[in-house]
């Protein structure tokens, strides 16, 4: 069996001009911050895992190939995601680790509702999505609250 690992990571801004732009995680909207600036919903989640799978596979999806989708409309980070796994070919995803730091929103009580929207994103269970999260303790602009960063590992597996 061989093993993959990929990395990705992903920040944006909070929009704090009273754009009505929802807050999107995790393939969810949530009602208790502000969205993120970005040409397509900016949800940071999806990107940095997006990118970890462009990690595994080689080819890089958050880029052009999203900024050309975004030209032509689709600002759905969901799809963005779905073209980076039409590329794992034999690899199968087997876990996915992700670690958010943001003083705003509180991800704790969200933790179950993202680890079950992800997982059926990926096609994998529950228990293969990990996500912890932090505030960063105010020392950056996210811990500050100006935004949300996300780190995620995936491992891939082939036999």
């Amino acid at each position: 069996m061989k093993v993959k690992t990929g990395l990705g990571l992903d920040s944006h801004r909070f929009v704090e001009d009273g754009t009505e732009k929802p807050l999107v995680l995790g393939g969810l909207v949530f009602d208790d911050a502000p969205g993120l600036s970005g040409n397509s919903d900016a949800d940071v989640i999806l990107h940095a895992v997006t990118d970890a799978i462009s990690g595994v596979t080689g080819r890089t999806v958050i880029g052009a190939v999203a900024d050309a989708m975004c030209r032509s409309g689709i600002t759905d980070s969901k799809v963005y995601l779905k073209e980076a796994l039409k590329d794992l070919g034999d690899w199968e995803l087997s876990h996915l680790s992700i670690a958010l730091e943001c003083k705003r929103p509180k991800i704790d009580p969200k933790v179950s509702a993202l680890r079950e929207s992800i997982a059926g994103l990926l096609g994998l269970t529950v228990d293969d999505v990990c996500i912890t999260a932090t505030t960063g303790e105010r020392l950056n602009d996210v811990g500050r609250g100006l935004g949300i960063h996300c780190t995620a590992i995936v491992t891939a597996v082939k036999e």
